[in-house]
């Protein structure tokens, strides 16, 4: 019974190890969604999660023996990547090169063949980007993370403020200020303003401490607004 404890134990202490070994590796490799991997990052990993997995089932591999590997799975990925920001061939090689498969209203069948994209998967995306007729569509490139990027005909593409002459102001960047009762001094400091500021803004909104606020936040617009804890005010 006491072995059996200690085997959980060492089983349990090697998969928190690892956890944090993989969440570090995966934070080092950058912050590209799943979707947005290149070939030779979703490579590295699943093989980083089978890595992983080896050690923290069988207690008879030593931890270093799946350790080891993730790091120089890691070192691997970051050589690649600095090599692709120094070298178009090295981007090609790795990544591969974006391909037009919608010309001009017109599809190219034999990209589409070449990159193996049948035209029920190519329409999908299509319709979930808001084009549902292929003679709309000037471009439609396939970039190398898979994603499918569309340039519509110009007499289609929506009109502007611009167009239409109407002047306005641009949107500013939201900064939150207090979010779950504590007050964030670095942005407090980005908007040049202090605790005193922000005391007087919850004061003229009947809050009396930062302690009830939910979030606060100067919005897009430049206003200041505000919710409860309890799930009250809004300003």
């Amino acid at each position: 019974m006491l072995k059996g404890c200690d085997t959980l134990f060492i089983v349990l202490l090697r998969t928190v190890i690892l956890y944090f070994i993989v969440v570090f590796t995966m934070r080092m490799m950058g912050k590209r969604q799943i979707g947005e991997l290149q070939p030779f990052e979703l490579v590295i990993a699943i093989m980083v999660s089978e890595l992983a997995s080896l050690p923290m089932q069988d207690t008879r591999i030593p931890l270093l023996h799946g350790i080891i590997p993730i790091i120089t799975l890691l070192v691997l990925q970051v050589i690649i990547s600095l090599a692709e920001l120094k070298s178009e061939t090295a981007r090609t090689i790795f990544s591969g090169k974006p391909s037009i498969i919608v010309k001009n209203g017109k599809i190219d069948i034999k990209q589409l063949k070449y990159d193996r994209l049948n035209i029920n998967d190519l329409m999908e995306e299509l319709r979930l980007q808001g084009y549902y007729n292929i003679e709309d569509i000037e471009y439609a490139i396939l970039e190398t993370s898979g994603q499918i990027s569309v340039i519509p005909k110009t007499e289609l593409e929506p009109a502007t403020r611009q167009d239409l002459n109407i002047k306005s102001t641009q949107d500013k960047l939201p900064i939150t200020l207090i979010l779950d009762g504590k007050i964030n001094k670095y942005n407090l400091n980005l908007i040049e303003k202090n605790n005193s500021w922000l005391q007087n803004q919850l004061k003229k909104n009947n809050v009396s401490s930062p302690d009830k606020v939910f979030i606060a936040l100067i919005d897009s617009k430049g206003k200041f607004f505000y919710q409860l804890k309890e799930g009250g005010s809004n300003n």
